[in-house]
Parts: C-alpha cells; sequence; structure tokens
C-alpha cells in the first residue's frame, strides 16, 4: 500500500511501493513476489521493510497480513527480476503517485473549519492510536502466553508447527545458516551464542552405538522464536497467507 507522507502541512514524495501492489501491476501472486525479494535482499541487491496491514479478505471480513515495503529503485530490480515485460505499468504507477503527492495539501486534509468533519478526523485518528495500542498489548499477551504455556523439550520444528505460515521443513537450516544451530552428523545441536540460552543440546543413544545430537529450546529460546516469526525471520510456506498467528500449545506438538 503507497500512501504520500503529510509532514507539517506537506506533502513529501512517496517512499515505498509494497509487494502487493507489484504483484497486482505484475499480473503475479504475491507470494511469488515476496519470495523474489528474499532472495534479492539476500543477494544484497535490494531492501526491504515488513509493516503490518490491514486488507478486506474474499469472504469481506477484515484480516491481517505483513507487507514487504520496497523503495522506487528497488521496486524496479524487483519488477525486472518477476516481470520485465510490466516495467512500464510501474513506471505509469509511480508518476501516479508523485501526481498525488502534488496535489495541494488542503486537498488531502479534513476541513477544520467543518465541526463535523473535524470531528470524524479526530475520530479516525483516536481509533488508529487505540488499534495500535490494542496491538502492541495483544503481542505482549502472545508472548507471555508462549512462555507460560511453553512444553519443555520442544525442538524448533515442533514449536514452529503452532506457527501459521511456517516451513518447518526448512526451520533447522535456517537456524544453521545463522550460526544458531551447528550440523552434526546426526541431527544438530546449538552453537557456543544459543547454547543454555535458546537451546539445550541433548544427546540421544542410537541402535549400534551412535548417538543423534538434538537441540531443545529453553523457555527463553521459545519467546526467542517467536520473536524471529513476528520478525519475518523464519522461512515460510509458499501457501502462507500473510497471517502471523499461532495456536494454543498442546502435547500432540511433542
Amino acid at each position: 500500500m503507497t500512501s504520500p507522507i503529510i509532514n507539517q502541512g506537506r506533502a513529501l514524495p512517496v517512499q515505498t511501493m509494497s509487494h502487493v501492489e507489484i504483484a497486482e501491476l505484475a499480473g503475479s501472486r504475491p507470494d511469488k513476489v515476496k519470495q523474489s525479494i528474499e532472495r534479492l535482499t539476500d543477494k544484497g541487491v535490494v531492501t526491504f521493510t515488513p509493516m503490518g496491514e490491514t486488507f478486506l479478505g474474499a469472504d469481506g471480513r477484515r484480516q491481517k497480513r505483513t507487507a514487504y515495503h520496497v523503495n522506487q529503485r528497488d521496486s524496479y530490480v524487483v519488477m525486472a527480476q518477476i516481470s520485465p515485460e510490466f516495467t512500464g505499468r510501474l513506471v505509469d504507477r509511480w508518476q501516479e503517485l508523485e501526481a498525488m503527492v502534488a496535489t495541494p495539501p488542503a486537498a488531502n486534509l479534513p476541513d477544520f473549519t467543518n465541526p463535523a468533519e473535524a470531528a470524524r478526523a479526530w475520530a479516525e485518528q483516536f481509533e488508529l492510536k487505540a488499534h495500535a495500542e490494542q496491538e502492541v498489548q495483544r503481542l505482549n499477551h502472545v508472548c507471555n502466553t508462549v512462555a507460560r504455556q511453553f512444553v519443555p523439550g520442544l525442538t524448533a520444528p515442533q514449536f514452529c508447527k503452532q506457527l501459521n505460515g511456517v516451513n518447518i521443513q526448512q526451520v533447522n537450516n535456517t537456524l544453521v545458516n545463522r550460526g544458531i544451530l551447528i550440523r552434526e552428523k546426526r541431527g544438530h545441536s546449538p552453537s557456543s551464542i544459543a547454547r543454555d540460552k535458546y537451546f539445550k543440546g541433548t544427546v540421544i543413544p542410537n541402535e549400534g552405538g551412535h548417538v543423534s545430537h538434538q537441540p531443545q529450546l529453553t523457555q527463553k529460546g521459545a519467546v526467542w522464536l517467536y520473536n524471529q516469526y513476528l520478525k519475518n525471520k523464519l522461512p515460510m510456506k509458499q501457501s502462507w497467507n500473510g497471517n502471523l498467528t499461532h495456536m494454543v500449545f498442546t502435547e500432540e506438538v511433542a
């Protein structure tokens, strides 16, 4: 979603465009565009900012998703990667947005001499502030719930079964790439920076005298891993609907 930023009665240039709008312009799936942005970011070609957004789902109900926002330059790089033939649409869209920003501020601001319009503007700002405060409280509550309902002995993939959209087959690989886990001949073990802090190393004897290494989450590690989920730093399924939600922990995950 793109919109002009208003500062002290002066419209500033549009800063970013979301992966959703790029997908619409390219006639592509939003999740495919997200993957392209992630790959380009890993290569150091572009950067993005994850932002929570509210949208109307197919059932007409309000839903939440995390959108990747890129600046104008990076949006062209992304479009060149996914559908270069539609670059013209992207150019036209940016021109439209720049024209919107160039509109006199009075066209964007409510008429505060009109009591009814001023009241509506105040109510909208009050609702936005209240919504933001509720979201902070919700996330704090969720983190506390994660800690309170933590089940000892869970591995990272088992824990992530409770998190909507996470690709549990790639969780350990991601943690290895980030230096949190170490790949062993059989299983994984926590690195020195994560040992006893986020994970407890466990050795499991197998038949034939072999042993398997299994890193089990600590309570602090569970909260840390959930925060990585909220920051979009875990591998996600292609079919993920963009909602960051979790289920109540049960004994079934073990």
